[in-house]
């Protein structure tokens, strides 16, 4: 069923045709028109609810018939990376910064791309030819990220910090910015990080579990008060486990894995298995 938007609009091209009689070139246009718009609504939906490989195959049929759309060469480039395929991504969305019409915009998509491929030189080269003047959250984001592989701690903190102020959700990059902090040994300032990540989206339990991986590297055991499910709390219990053997905190870590099996709704495996190991070893 097409939205009445269309309706009305062939509505039109109905009444065109009776008072255009045997001239045919105005209908044409507007048909034309029609398929245009409608062509456009079903991108947008393939870009968002479709399935990524149904995405990829439309944009692909449609790129062959229309190579020269800029728009459907966009469309197909996030469906290769919304399917997965971050390397067939790159390749369209280099030929998308050579065709006219495109925008800076499309060079910060092929530096994501490129990133997701794990070709961090050639991210560091594409961002490096966007203009300055293009100052965006995904841009900065994305220059915190490469400056992150390079151990350019200063440089990324500086990105980072930028990319936050450009944009108000800012919990998955500061989720970021804290991991970083986190791997150079920084785990105070990587739970103040994560914790506030946590103010923005408190539902995402890969933040949850790095904060207590950052508390956990301070040698604070409990866990955080945060929103948390029963499964979750039983997770991140054996996460602190985890992390309190890693430290030799054994007798800390042991009563940890106890309190997820306790804690877990249903048999937590892994956590009961660990527990398991440590009383054989201790046996042994």
């Amino acid at each position: 069923m097409r939205h009445p938007i269309f309706i009305a609009a062939f509505g039109g091209i109905l009444a065109l045709a009776g008072c255009m009689g045997s001239d045919k070139t105005e209908m044409n246009a507007a048909l034309d028109s029609v398929n245009a718009v409608d062509s456009t609504n079903l991108s947008d939906i393939m870009l968002t609810v479709g399935d990524p490989r149904e995405a990829v195959s439309y944009f692909t049929r449609s790129t062959n018939e229309h190579p020269e759309r800029i728009d459907l060469q966009r469309g197909l480039a996030k469906s290769l990376v919304r399917a997965g395929e971050p390397t067939k991504s790159v390749v369209v969305w280099t030929k998308v910064v050579a065709m006219p019409g495109a925008t800076p915009e499309d060079k910060v998509a092929l530096a994501e791309a490129q990133i997701r491929a794990s070709d961090w030189d050639g991210a560091k080269a594409t961002l490096n030819t966007v203009p300055p003047t293009h100052e965006t959250f995904e841009r900065y984001k994305l220059e915190a990220m490469v400056a992150d592989s390079e151990q350019n701690w200063k440089k990324a903190d500086s990105f980072y910090e930028t990319a936050v102020g450009l944009t108000t959700q800012p919990g998955g990059v500061l989720n970021n910015w804290g991991f970083s902090k986190l791997s150079r040994g920084d785990a105070k300032g990587a739970e103040k990080l994560f914790a506030e990540a946590l103010t923005y989206d408190a539902s995402s339990f890969t933040t949850k579990n790095n904060l207590v991986m950052a508390r956990a590297a301070q040698h604070k055991y409990d866990l955080p008060v945060v929103e948390m499910t029963q499964t979750e709390r039983a997770k991140l219990l054996y996460t602190a486990a985890l992390s309190a053997i890693k430290r030799g905190d054994v007798s800390i870590g042991k009563g940890l894995l106890q309190d997820a099996v306790d804690t877990s709704p249903v048999y937590f495996e892994e956590a009961a298995r660990a527990l398991e190991a440590l009383d054989a070893g201790k046996q042994g």
